[in-house]
Formats: structure tokens, C-alpha cells, sequence
């Protein structure tokens, strides 16, 4: 079996997240890990909270409060509500520890000494009002290669294109709509041009995989077309120092937080090696040429994960047309497959808090459970194009095919065992019939699996929800109820529905792990098919202040092919898994959203 890395997407900490950041990152990475853990592979899930850069200064400001003081308290709020949503991470830390600081500095470095850094005079766009460098993020403008009005300073996301914010027609502050001014200043550039045919062999490479994306591998190719190089400092006091004299004490010089960011991925996984007592363990996810690694993202990071990203991982290893020497952390391993995820948008609007259309993950699920709101993004969320979610679409969802379909499957199992047996029975002669609904649930291990492990998600959970349809219209055939004289029969029915349920729980649980373990429970089991992720308090490894990490024991899922249910287990009467909505909330939502 194969080491796998999931690297997911950092969280921004200018604030809670909302459901439409989740929605690309944290439940296709969950769902994928989970799987793949229960398929035998060695699988290291990474990520943490994006602390450095100018909007979390503008945020600070804002709140009165000192940006670190910021970046602590939506940590601590990020990391609780991914835990709550059953984020499985191995280690979910933060860039602000000095692990991350070393670790950034050590790429910096080795980038530096292989000659893929241009030191170069540019222009700074700086905010008359305040003084303070503006992020090329924070202006916008037209593009003036396509003429989209909504063009950002780094990239236009209509024709893929990378920009300078001084090419924008018409710049303005995304802040506070005023034109910023344009002033001279000393950056490091990544020397891109020099990489772009080592880029450009190994999206064909990954593009003859047929494993991507159509969506993703075109908008990579795409982008390779007008390469040049890209700042990696800023005009900044809060972030990462410039390893090199003249640089290092420069306090107002950092290092880009998209460069910095994006290291995340390797320097938790070195972080996560050192809490587990083998400092050199992450090499087995980094340098081994046969590990594989996924990164799981929105679409507008596809440009950082699949040119800057992996031109940064080639400068480093030496990889590009200026030729290079290996450093300490040996030849890093380019992502095997960039999983971007199109936009959620919600009733028909794009997500804005500035504009209060916004859901935030914490009052989702105060309300609701944390499976359905899972369930509605691997059934509808926005895996291959842009997805809308509604209130009416998630209590209908909720209610017809979650409570109805498989709520109801598990529900009328369990009562119809705990009154006629109180306990799981033994099956007798098999039919036809009965052969070919246990094949069919077995079968979805195949079917399910294999579209999962492609981040096929929509498919494998209509696949899943297909054989539950399936195991019902076998239940509602058979008439059960109706077995009055003859019970080895009605035992092997119920042995068999039993078994299907069992199958189907195993199944569905990368998807819905905390209603699997609930599930298991209910058919008299101990309630462990997914371990759940916790929070820690944790030590800085290097003297540093303490910080949470999320984190957790997943070494014993239980495995991805059927499992025998064990005659004369024990079956109570059973409470409903799945809370069914009332109608009422669609108004409710609506009007606490207008409110």
C-alpha cells in the first residue's frame, strides 16, 4: 500500500471560516482521507491556519487588537469548528510557530543558492490614507488582457492570466475603494520563466494520468502561456524574514505569505514527525519517489498549487533550466493531483460577510448536524462546477434521502431485530433474492471506492445511495412484517438486511462518520467504524507560545470490504440517527440571513 500526503488548503485567520471554504477543502480532503485509510494506505493529513499577511493587519486594526492576539483567537476558532465537522487531521498547526519559520527559511535558502531568485526594483501599491502596502489581492480592477472588470492585482480569475496590480486599468483598493499609489521598491522575484519548461513536462505528465481535473489541468496549462516571474517578498512588518544579510533584520522587508503558505504543507508534516518521535518520518511522504500527495483547494488557489507551488518544489530540487544541487531537505516530491473544487455560491449569491451573505460553519452546525451538512456537499456541492446552496435543497435533501432513504433503512432494521429476535439473528437457505441484495451491497466496496480514490465524489455518493434504494426495495419485497409462522425465514431475512445495512454504513462512512459510528451502535456494535480528530493543547517544539493543534488516533478504521455482523449481538429498540427537518427552517434560515 501507498504513503499518501493530504495536504489540505490553509485556513485565512482574518476570521471564522463559512461554509463555502469548507465546501472546497474540508470535507473532499476528510472524505478522501478516510477512505484511503480504510483501504490500507499510510495517509498523513496536514494543514493549519494561514496567520501572516496584510488582511490579518487590516482585520487586527479593525479589532483593536494586536494581529498575533487575532491570529490566536480565530486559530482556536478555526480549529474547533473543523473538529466539529469530523476533520480528520493528523496534525492541523499554524504558520505562525517557529517550526514554520525554519522551514520557510531552509526553502528560501535553497531556492536562493540553485539561482531561481531575481532581485529587481518593481512597483508597491501603497494606500494613500495609511501608508501601508496594499497586497496585489486587495486591488482590483479590468484586466487588461480580457477587459474583466473584477481582475485582482495578482490574477484574473476570468481569463486565468497573472497580473501585476499596476497593470490593472483603473486600480482601487478592495478595502476602502480609494486609488492606491504606486511607489519603487527592492523584491525577490521568482525566477518562473526558468521553470516553465520543467512546469510545463510535468503537467503533461500529470495530464497524461487522466486523473485530474479537466477543469484544473487546463487552467494550469493555460497559465503557463504568459509566465514571468513573481515577487515572493513584500513591503511588510508581519510575517516571515528574508534569510540573507541586509534582508534578515529589515523589519518592514517579509517573505511573501503565498510563498511562505504554501510550505505549510511540508513544514507540518516535519512538525507532525517531530511529535511522533521519529523527526525523519515525514521523508517517507516527501522524498520517497513512490508516495503519492493530494492537495485539496477552492479554485481560485488553483494558480499557487499548481505553477508556484511546484516551481518552488523544482527550484528547490534544482530542477529548472539553471540547474541546482540537492539541500537538507532532500528532492521534494511535486503534488500527484491538484483537487480544486468550483464555488459554493448560497441562494443564488456569492459568499460576502462584509454584505452578511454568509453562513459560518459554527452556526451551521449549532444547529444541524455535521453529516447532513456533509452529506449536501458530496451530493450537491460544487466538485466539477459551481454549486448553489439553498435552505430548500439542504432540508430536502435532508429529509428525503437521508431520513427517508437511509435513516429509515437503518431505523425499520433495527426495530423490526429488536422486536421479533432482541438480537442480531442467524440466517438460514439463501435465496435468489437474498444472494443478489448482499452482492449488490458488496459490490458498492468496488464501485464507491474506486470513484473516491479519484475524488470522484458526487458519483460515489449517488453509487452509495443507489445500493441503499436497492437494500430498501428488498426489505419493502421480502414484507418482513408479514413473517408470522415461519422464523428461520424471517431470521435470515433479517440477517441479510442487517448485513446490507452493515455494508452500507462501512460504505458511506467517509462521507458520514459521525452517523456511522451511531449506526454501528445501533445495530449493537461499539461504535468505532471513524475515529474522530481532537484538539490538543500543544508545547512549541522550539520555545515558542504554546498553541491548539488538531489531531488524532486513526490507525484502526475499520477496514474498506464487508464485515460479518456477529450472530447474537444484542439490539435495543433504536432512536432515529437523523434528525428529520421541519419545513419551518427554510423561512427561519431566510429570514435570519435578511436579518
Amino acid at each position: 500500500m501507498s504513503k499518501v500526503l493530504s495536504a489540505v488548503a490553509w485556513p485565512y485567520a482574518n476570521g471564522p471560516r463559512h461554509i463555502g471554504h469548507v465546501a472546497g477543502f474540508g470535507v473532499p480532503s476528510d472524505v478522501f482521507s478516510r477512505y484511503m485509510r480504510m483501504a490500507g494506505h499510510d495517509v498523513l493529513m496536514v494543514s493549519g491556519t494561514d496567520e501572516h499577511g496584510t488582511p490579518i493587519l487590516i482585520a487586527a486594526d479593525e479589532a483593536g487588537v494586536p494581529p498575533q492576539e487575532l491570529a490566536d483567537r480565530n486559530h482556536r476558532l478555526i480549529a474547533e469548528d473543523l473538529v466539529a465537522l469530523g476533520c480528520s487531521y493528523d496534525l492541523y498547526t499554524r504558520t505562525t510557530t517557529r517550526n514554520h519559520h525554519a522551514v520557510v527559511q531552509a526553502m528560501f535558502t535553497g531556492v536562493f543558492e540553485n539561482g531561481y531568485f531575481l532581485e529587481q526594483t518593481t512597483y508597491g501599491a501603497v494606500s494613500p490614507s495609511t501608508g501601508r502596502t496594499l497586497p496585489d489581492r486587495y486591488i482590483e480592477g479590468t484586466c487588461p488582457i480580457c477587459g474583466y472588470d473584477g481582475a485582482r492585482g495578482d490574477q484574473c480569475d476570468n481569463c486565468g492570466n497573472q497580473l501585476d496590480p499596476q497593470d490593472l486599468k483603473d486600480p482601487r483598493s478592495r478595502i476602502n475603494g480609494e486609488t492606491p499609489e504606486f511607489v519603487e521598491t527592492q523584491h525577490f522575484f521568482l525566477d518562473l520563466p526558468a521553470l516553465a519548461e520543467a512546469l510545463g513536462e510535468w503537467l503533461d505528465e500529470r495530464e497524461a494520468t487522466g486523473t485530474w481535473r479537466p477543469n484544473v489541468i487546463k487552467f494550469s496549462q493555460n497559465i503557463l502561456k504568459e509566465i514571468r516571474p513573481r515577487a515572493m517578498t513584500r513591503d511588510i512588518d508581519w510575517g516571515i524574514s528574508v534569510p540573507l544579510e541586509g534582508w534578515r533584520d529589515n523589519p518592514t522587508k517579509k517573505l511573501y505569505v503565498w510563498f511562505d503558505a504554501v510550505i505549510g504543507y511540508l513544514s507540518a508534516s516535519i512538525e507532525w514527525a517531530r511529535r511522533s518521535g521519529d523527526p525523519e518520518a515525514w521523508r517517507q511522504w516527501w522524498n520517497d519517489p513512490q508516495a503519492l500527495s493530494y492537495y485539496f483547494m477552492g479554485k481560485d488557489n488553483i494558480t499557487f498549487h499548481s505553477q508556484i507551488w511546484p516551481a518552488e518544489l523544482l527550484a528547490y530540487n534544482g530542477s529548472g533550466s539553471n540547474g541546482g544541487s540537492t539541500h537538507e531537505l532532500g528532492t521534494l516530491n511535486l503534488p500527484s493531483e491538484v483537487v480544486s473544487s468550483e464555488f459554493l455560491t448560497m441562494e443564488g449569491r456569492k459568499f460576502s460577510s462584509s454584505k452578511k451573505v454568509v453562513i459560518y460553519v459554527r452556526d451551521l452546525l449549532e444547529r444541524y448536524q455535521p453529516d447532513a451538512f456533509r452529506y449536501f456537499v458530496a451530493a450537491a456541492g460544487p466538485e466539477s462546477q459551481d454549486a448553489d446552496f439553498t435552505w430548500a435543497e439542504f432540508v430536502q435533501r435532508t429529509n428525503s434521502e437521508l431520513v427517508a432513504g437511509w435513516g429509515n433503512l437503518v431505523n425499520r432494521t433495527a426495530t423490526l431485530v429488536a422486536k421479533n429476535f432482541g438480537e442480531l439473528p442467524a440466517a438460514g437457505t439463501l435465496t435468489a433474492d437474498d444472494e443478489a441484495v448482499l452482492a449488490s451491497t458488496e459490490a458498492a466496496f468496488g464501485t464507491v471506492g474506486e470513484l473516491i480514490g479519484r475524488n470522484r465524489m458526487r458519483q460515489a455518493i449517488n453509487e452509495a445511495m443507489r445500493a441503499v434504494a436497492d437494500v430498501n426495495k428488498y426489505v419493502s419485497d421480502s414484507e418482513p412484517w408479514k413473517i408470522k409462522d415461519d422464523p428461520e425465514r424471517l431470521g435470515t431475512v433479517l440477517h441479510v438486511t442487517a448485513q446490507c445495512v452493515s455494508d452500507l454504513n462501512t460504505v458511506l462512512s467517509p462521507f458520514l462518520p459521525f452517523s456511522a459510528n451511531a449506526v454501528d451502535r445501533v445495530l449493537g456494535g461499539p461504535g468505532d467504524v471513524q475515529p474522530m480528530p481532537r484538539i490538543e493543547e500543544a508545547d512549541d517544539l522550539d520555545g515558542g507560545p504554546g498553541y491548539p493543534i488538531i489531531t488524532g488516533d486513526y490507525s484502526a478504521p475499520r477496514a474498506w470490504r464487508r464485515t460479518p455482523i456477529v450472530v447474537g449481538t444484542v439490539v435495543a429498540k433504536p432512536v432515529p440517527v437523523f434528525t428529520k427537518l421541519d419545513p419551518t427552517v427554510v423561512e427561519e434560515e431566510l429570514a435570519r440571513l435578511s436579518g
